[in-house]
């Protein structure tokens, strides 16, 4: 067999289909676009969802591609098998309404087989099919596949639910009788099933029907090609690997943690090893994610880069790695991955720096969680328990990054078990909660055959005139149907040219009228999208019947394009002023233009501060009052990178595209419109900043005669503010204002120390009456006017004079109501615990709370509860 390398198979696969016909797809960043039915990306098909819908036609009907995709359903397994993978790369080849089963087939086998390619042995090759698809059969054996490599499963029909579905072909390469790990009369020792000898490494998936809303299946009117080749499994078989972690796409991240471990070396013991591979993966993962954008996070896409990072750790912690290391394999994963991803290793410096802050960060919630999990085990065997409950377990797992076998071994040391049914039981709810967030959408929709029989060309003058006379009526769309004359309210229109923007690139549909040729309005343009050949298609209300063929007058609303156009130009000085004060590491994470404002979004590690966010407003009036012209140059893509042009990396470009300048500031990729001169914006105001998602940044802001009335507004409350402190100047009123604020402080210490006088005085009341509960003295009491800060130093003064076992203390007015509970420190020794006692009482004010074990506290909002609470508080200890 050849020998090669990751890099030198995929360009192979890649190759291959270029000269088959197919266009080359460039991997889109892991984050999707407008796609709110995933968190990552996770195949190479979720990236080509508009083109199997019909919602766009490419270019090309035949696409290839090295997608790299996340998964995390099965995470626990990885490191454990010899395949599981939190990032891998899928090759595919895909076919849109062009060539189908025969062309798929043969290919496939060519690539495997022919020497020029991969050049395996077919007779290592195995094939499984569903039983009644006997078109792939017949292929198979066509191209000189042995019937008896052939394997029916019912299993081999692809459907995700409504969309496209049909029956698939998986091809498994046959390592030979060293790799058997199953009996050889075991039920899953064949090609197909579960085992480590029938290496799975290609999945042809033959897109032949629509699975309606109503549950039927009916035959597309394109049917598609979709396939998934896993890279690492591939690489596997050409380096002879006994897992994917034994190539070159693993081993140097491996080697590198060797370094930073407590002399430990992999492929030494099973359990070590598991943590190399768990590292290594890990590491490749959120190296790549953090690099298109994703950030560390409680939430979302950030929960799983926070919880990679931890298990990475808590595993380095296994291998004896007691300081940050992960950071150190950033480089390393981008040297694994330069020839097809050079941007990773471009950004190695900041994720690098993003990794570390998150280790030293979980370094200490660490010593935490080892903290609690060894009070757990305390607690438990102090109440004479046997096993440590699941939701504790999985706790320790989500919050703290535990493993569920490593809380176990911690465990069983302490001769406890765990509830491993009960930990699933929560893991499943946490999955079924994902899920749930997102099931609203559709995962892809049901083709709509109708808009791609649109084909008549529509040329967008819009960039040149806001005002076409004469525009031809080439299509009618009403009711899902072609029409010659709309007869409905709303229809969807094509002319032959038109000044309407389409909405695109965050930037709304122009708005306008359609007239006839008296000049009579006709019809309103209410909306304006692209169709799937690229027109732009108009919605409109009508008021009169429009007929296809004849010719109108369109016009474009000035003013609001004008709004708009504005917004759109500070969006791209915004853009700019962000890498400029926060650093070059800031990308768009999306965007909307509107003509009242604009929204901009944007993937940054921390938070903006108001220091920096008026450094960025500054920096865009000052490109604003410099004048400065805004030019639109059309060129390919590769020339508008040399002009220093920013592209989206989500984003896809076609053989042309228009680079909008802004004199030297800020050049940008971008089919929006634009001013022609920086001074038509006037003036630009930030509104609000904002954190919306995982590592997300948002900032609205207002322009021209927005701005304008926004900056009246504030100062008319200023000017109130003035009148209201009885200042006759706005710049006196900072000064005002500390006066004020100091005046307060003083008044508020003053009253501190009069509640605290006043608590003082009610103590020594309450402190002589000590009474006896059960094997327990106590202390209650209802101290009038005071607030917690009062209840916490009664309890010192208390707990320094040893004055009882335990001390409940309460207080409130109006609808809050605050107790307080301490416990001796030798009764807490014994197993008399604050928290507890807090816990059973706080009910009584209609509150709740907890604590240390020698002191809680709790709040409410029923303060007449709180004599309650303090006969409560005697009774729980008679009765402990």
């Amino acid at each position: 067999m050849k020998s090669l390398s990751s890099g030198q198979i995929r360009q192979m696969f890649l190759d291959f289909f270029q000269e088959k016909g197919h266009t080359i797809e460039p991997s889109a960043s892991l984050i999707p676009v407008d796609d709110p039915t995933l968190l990552w990306i996770n195949s190479g098909v979720a990236t080509m969802k508009k083109y199997f819908d019909g919602s766009v036609v490419p270019k090309n009907p035949r696409m290839t591609s090295s997608q790299k995709s996340i998964r995390t359903n099965d995470i626990e397994n990885v490191g454990k098998t010899p395949r599981h993978h939190t990032l891998f790369e899928m090759l595919g080849n895909f076919s849109v309404g062009d060539y189908f089963k025969k062309e798929a087939i043969a290919w496939a086998f060519e690539l495997l087989t022919s020497p020029k390619w991969f050049g395996w042995d077919k007779d290592k090759l195995f094939m499984t099919v569903y039983p009644k698809d006997t078109d792939a059969k017949k292929y198979w054996e066509a191209v000189g596949v042995s019937p008896d490599h052939i394997i029916e499963i019912e299993d081999n029909f692809w459907d995700i639910g409504q969309g496209p579905s049909g029956p698939d072909s998986e091809i498994f390469y046959d390592r030979g009788k060293d790799f058997d790990n199953l009996a050889d009369d075991d039920p899953e020792n064949y090609p197909g099933g579960e085992n480590d000898r029938w290496l799975e490494v290609w999945n042809i998936v033959f897109s032949q029907f629509n699975h309606t809303p109503q549950d039927t299946y009916e035959p597309l009117p394109r049917k598609n090609i979709d396939t998934g080749m896993g890279l690492e499994r591939v690489v596997s078989i050409f380096q002879h690997a006994r897992t994917n972690f034994e190539t070159d796409l693993f081993l140097p991240m491996i080697h590198k943690t060797e370094e930073s471990s407590d002399h430990k070396t992999y492929n030494t013991s099973k359990q070590d090893d598991v943590a190399f591979r768990i590292i290594a993966d890990h590491a490749r993962a959120i190296t790549v994610a953090i690099g298109d954008g994703a950030l560390p996070s409680n939430v979302g896409r950030g929960y799983v880069i926070r919880r990679l990072i931890r298990r990475a750790i808590v595993n380095g912690q296994r291998l004896g790695i007691k300081t940050s290391f992960l950071y150190k394999l950033v480089p390393v994963v981008g040297e694994t991955l330069k020839t097809y991803y050079p941007e990773v290793l471009e950004q190695k410096d900041y994720i690098a720096k993003v990794v570390r802050s998150e280790e030293d960060r979980f370094n200490e919630t660490l010593a935490d969680g080892l903290k609690l999990l060894h009070q757990v085990i305390q607690s438990a065997k102090d109440n004479h328990q046997v096993t440590i409950d699941g939701p504790t377990a999985f706790k320790l797992y989500d919050t703290y990054g535990f493993p569920f076998e490593l809380t176990r071994e911690e465990a069983n040391d302490a001769n406890l078990d765990v509830d491993e049914k009960g930990f699933k039981a929560e893991m499943q709810k946490q999955k079924d909660r994902a899920r749930k967030a997102r099931s609203g959408a559709k995962s892809m929709g049901v083709q709509r055959d109708l808009l791609i029989e649109i084909k008549d060309h529509s040329e967008y003058v819009g960039y040149e005139t806001l005002d076409v006379a004469k525009a031809k009526l080439l299509a009618i769309v009403e009711n899902e149907k072609l029409v010659s004359e709309t007869k409905a309210d709303t229809a969807e229109l094509v002319f032959d040219q038109t000044p309407f923007y389409a909405e695109m690139g965050g930037q709304v549909a122009d708005r306008g009228v359609i007239l006839n040729d008296d000049g009579d309005k006709v019809a309103d343009v209410v909306d304006v999208q692209h169709a799937p050949n690229g027109q732009n298609l108009h919605t409109v209300k009508t008021q009169e019947p429009l007929i296809k063929g004849q010719t109108y007058h369109l016009a474009v609303d000035p003013l609001f394009h004008s709004r708009v156009e504005k917004n759109h130009t500070a969006t791209h000085l915004l853009d700019q002023s962000l890498r400029n004060v926060l650093g070059g590491h800031t990308q768009q994470a999306g965007s909307l233009v509107e003509p009242d404002y604009l929204r901009f979004d944007f993937n940054h590690f921390g938070q903006v501060t108001d220091e920096d966010l008026q450094k960025v407003e500054d920096l865009v009036n000052k490109e604003i009052f410099k004048e400065i012209d805004v030019k639109t140059t059309i060129t390919d893509p590769k020339t508008g990178k040399k002009m220093g042009a920013i592209a989206l990396f989500s984003e896809k470009y076609g053989d042309k595209v228009r680079v909008v300048s802004i004199g030297d500031f800020s050049v940008e990729f971008c089919g929006g419109t634009h001013v022609s001169n920086t001074r038509d914006i006037g003036l630009f105001k930030i509104v609000s900043e904002s954190g919306v998602g995982a590592g997300v940044r948002r900032i609205e802001a207002v322009t021209s005669k927005n701005a304008f009335e926004l900056l009246n507004k504030e100062e008319k409350a200023l000017k109130q503010v003035a009148a209201n402190l009885k200042v006759t100047q706005i710049k006196d009123v900072p000064h005002r204002i500390e006066q004020l604020q100091d005046e307060v402080k003083t008044l508020e210490q003053k009253q501190s120390a009069l509640e605290a006088k006043l608590a003082g005085q009610q103590a020594q009341n309450v402190f002589a009456d000590k009474k006896a509960a059960g094997n327990y003295t106590i202390i209650t009491g209802v101290i009038k006017d005071a607030g917690m800060a009062q209840l916490r130093q009664l309890a010192d003064t208390w707990r320094s004079k040893k004055l009882s076992d335990v001390l409940v203390l309460g207080t409130g007015s109006g609808q809050k109501a605050n107790l307080i509970v301490a416990v001796a420190d030798d009764k807490v020794k014994s197993g008399l615990k604050a928290g507890d006692l807090i816990k059973s009482i706080a009910g009584n004010i209609k509150g709740g709370g907890g604590g240390r074990p020698n002191m809680a506290q709790a709040g409410g909002k029923d303060p007449s509860g709180l004599d309650k609470a303090m006969n409560a508080a005697v009774s729980w200890l008679i009765n402990k």
